[in-house]
């Protein structure tokens, strides 16, 4: 078995919104506290995270990951890479490689150009970019990945299926002719969904719900909300369709 823990399953902004005071950012319900989306993926004695936002210190901390065998990145706006230097903590004796697409590690490279340096100093992380390719399987220990690519916007980024289990976040289209063979067999799904209303670069719930059909999943997690709707009420609308992630969820799946 995997287990999977969702860190974050909050949008850009993270919920609540800073100045707010809408009824979700004022919520007591603890499940609409969204912190940027990242999740942890352990397998016997391997660990794993995807995505490294803003609060992936708080994060780490919350969930007690106190090792890790590899990062792998979707794609490299902020949300999702800006917590990197906390990595510095697994990063003591050894570099600690990050995997994604070519453009994405140049990206990462730009933004933190001293945690590739070969000349180090202690109080900064030492990484080993691993490039990947799309829908090519690559292993980090005991878990095996496969590269999916999907459209964000104008963006070509990645999602990640493991096992029985797929992330796909930030995504406007699945590119589902091409991902066919790819996702064949996908049971669980992690899917973003930002809101109602259309975005440009995000898929709406509903349109989340038809990507799912699309692959013929089992079971599907709403994932990257915003602050417009309650965990409550997409829980209420959704039941027996989909179910909205929260911060702290753990889903354990078939390694196939």
């Amino acid at each position: 078995m995997t287990r999977i823990e969702f860190l974050g399953t909050g949008t850009s902004h993270g919920i609540p919104v800073i100045g707010c005071h809408c009824p979700v950012c004022r919520s007591a319900d603890p499940r609409d506290k969204r912190w940027r989306s990242s999740i942890y993926v352990t397998r016997g004695s391997t660990h794993v995270v995807i995505d490294t936002g803003y609060e992936f210190r708080l994060q780490a901390l919350r969930a007690g990951i106190e090792s890790l065998d590899g990062v792998l990145y979707t794609h490299a706006h902020s949300d999702h890479l800006m917590g990197l230097d906390d990595l510095r903590v697994f990063t003591d004796k050894r570099k600690l490689p990050i995997y994604s697409s070519s453009a994405t590690l140049s990206a990462i490279e730009r933004v933190f150009p001293y945690a590739f340096k070969d000349w180090q100093y202690k109080g900064v992380p030492s990484l080993q970019p691993v490039e990947v390719v799309e829908r090519m399987p690559f292993s980090v220990g005991e878990i095996g990945f496969v590269p999916i690519p999907v459209i964000h916007g104008a963006m070509r980024i990645l999602g990640y299926r493991f096992g029985s289990a797929a992330y796909i976040t930030d995504a406007s289209d699945i590119l589902m002719e091409e991902n066919q063979e790819a996702l064949s067999g996908v049971r669980t799904l992690m899917i973003g969904a930002l809101r109602d209303r259309e975005h440009w670069s995000h898929f709406t719930f509903s349109q989340a719900v038809e990507a799912a059909k699309a692959i013929g999943v089992e079971a599907v997690y709403f994932t990257h909300m915003n602050h417009e709707t309650s965990h409550a009420d997409i829980e209420r609308r959704f039941r027996g369709i989909a179910a909205p992630a929260y911060d702290t969820l753990v889903l354990e799946v078939d390694d196939e």
